[in-house]
């Protein structure tokens, strides 16, 4: 018997297999969705995934690697995988203890309560009585109030004396008051001083705040101030900035290099980190040469020089680039001095900024986070400069804050290769921008065929140069997989 559609048959069926296919859809979609519960985010026009979570309470879903990203555990040598599994762990757990804050944790404030508190920025010294202010209680009429106040790295106290009111708690974690008076409720509660009783540099407490049903959790900083380090300076850009370069093999460039600084700073301040196997001295005024056991490596040297750094900024520069009349210190001086939270900008080399950004999630405590390197990417404008964007990362050619670097450092076990290492050490410690500026951020670079085959085998060497970076990524950057 043969079995024959008409057409309208057909469209029907055809109706019936697409509603099918879109119900699977939004099943599988919806499934997905409840087990990678986060919040997605777009930026640069493309979404990724990015979990919404403190560090006391992690999301329990692996963060997604991206299309050809590596996944680095797979790039550990066998032989040293069990071992660095469990020191990795270990350190990942020693970085949460230090970096972990009460701050971190939500708080969330019920609607209509009648607890009046602090809600942000009361900051207390360690082991320093600190009075607690704008604490009250606006209640209805009631025969009796009673409130608590409980806090966990401290004790609480009030001078304040009244017969009708009954305290208990003075000097403890858990202070309550009881009274037939509002008005008295609320003396005590304008009295109460809290102290920490642990010493620690930046920590928080948290105050749980109770009247009847009510409570109110709010946080306490305990803080020790910072002494100011500030930078003597005048406006002579002698004063200001400091160039830095490290030399590998390439003399003869390093000295063009040089000379050509000179044509147009003759008196600015020169550090040369200096790893070559046969040294020779740079000749010059204010230039200082620091000698390096033989090919001890690039972020080794550059961590040496910025060392030596006794200016606010530093500009660090390759040793074969070449400055032009386009190459204008001041204008970099110019953004970071109207931009005091910025901590670096980048200019042009030969034309390309080379300028990055990162799509980072931290992942879970066990495989880690994935990162994204995006080339050619900016958040936004920078303020006040519309040819510079806030980045992640920008080229080997950039004015930053000598203190800011300093304080992520350059990870000397990178020795050939490297650059993104340093930004992604300082991602979300460094605020980065890359100008957009030929006129007066450019510098030109001298041509690449003149190395010599000496150099190409140590700035290229016959293995695969990103073998030995993965297991860094894998352990010290606690990664799960990267895109470069």
């Amino acid at each position: 018997m043969n079995f024959v559609l008409s057409r309208s048959q057909f469209q029907v069926l055809g109706v019936a297999c697409l509603v099918m296919v879109t119900s699977m859809y939004v099943v599988m979609f919806s499934v997905s969705l409840e087990r990678f519960p986060r919040k997605i985010l777009t930026l640069h026009n493309e979404p990724y995934i990015r979990s919404q979570r403190s560090m006391q309470s992690l999301d329990p879903s692996s963060c997604l690697c991206y299309p050809d990203a590596v996944t680095l555990s797979s790039r550990v040598p066998m032989m040293h995988y069990g071992n660095m599994v469990q020191r990795r762990a270990q350190e990942f757990k020693s970085y949460k203890i230090r970096k972990f804050s009460v701050l971190s944790t939500p708080l969330h404030a019920k609607a209509n309560s009648p607890l009046q508190y602090p809600i942000h920025g009361y900051i207390v010294l360690p082991l320093t009585p600190t009075l607690i202010p704008d604490l009250a209680l606006h209640a209805e009429e009631k025969p009796l109030y009673k409130v608590s106040l409980k806090v966990s790295k401290g004790v609480l106290k009030t001078k304040f004396r009244n017969e009708e009111a009954t305290v208990t708690g003075l000097n403890e974690n858990k202070l309550m008051i009881e009274s037939s008076s509002l008005e008295v409720v609320n003396q005590f509660l304008s009295e109460i001083v809290y102290t920490s009783i642990i010493y620690h540099i930046k920590t928080a407490d948290q105050a749980h705040f109770q009247f009847e049903n009510y409570e109110a959790v709010f946080p306490i900083v305990i803080k020790q101030p910072q002494v100011p380090v500030l930078w003597k300076t005048t406006a002579d850009i002698d004063s200001l900035v400091t160039i830095t370069t490290k030399t590998f093999l390439r003399y003869p460039k390093l000295k063009i290099m040089v000379e050509s600084v000179r044509t147009f700073y003759p008196k600015i301040h020169i550090v040369i980190a200096d790893d070559n196997i046969r040294t020779e001295t740079i000749p010059g005024r204010n230039i200082e040469q620091f000698y390096m056991p033989p090919a001890k490596g690039w972020f080794a040297g550059r961590n040496l020089a910025v060392s030596q750094v006794n200016t606010k900024y530093f500009m660090w520069v390759d040793d074969d680039y070449l400055f032009t009349e386009k190459t204008k210190i001041e204008k970099f001086v110019e953004v970071l001095e109207a931009n005091p939270e910025l901590d670096m900008v980048g200019g042009s080399v030969g034309g390309n900024r080379w300028d990055f950004t990162f799509l980072y999630n931290e992942g879970d405590d066990e495989e880690g986070g994935c990162m994204y390197l995006k080339f050619h990417t900016q958040f936004h404008p920078l303020p006040g400069y519309p040819n510079c964007s806030l980045v992640n990362g920008v080229v080997n050619f950039f004015l930053a804050r000598t203190d800011a670097v300093r304080s992520i450092g350059f990870d000397p076990v990178i020795k050939r290769v490297g650059h993104p290492e340093l930004f992604m050490d300082g991602l979300g410690y460094l605020m980065v921008a890359t100008c957009d500026d030929p006129e007066n951020m450019h510098i030109n670079h001298q041509p690449h065929a003149e190395n010599g085959v000496s150099y190409n085998k140590f700035r290229h060497p016959a293995n695969k140069y990103m073998d030995y970076r993965y297991p860094i990524y894998y352990f010290k950057n606690h990664m799960k997989c990267i895109r470069l």
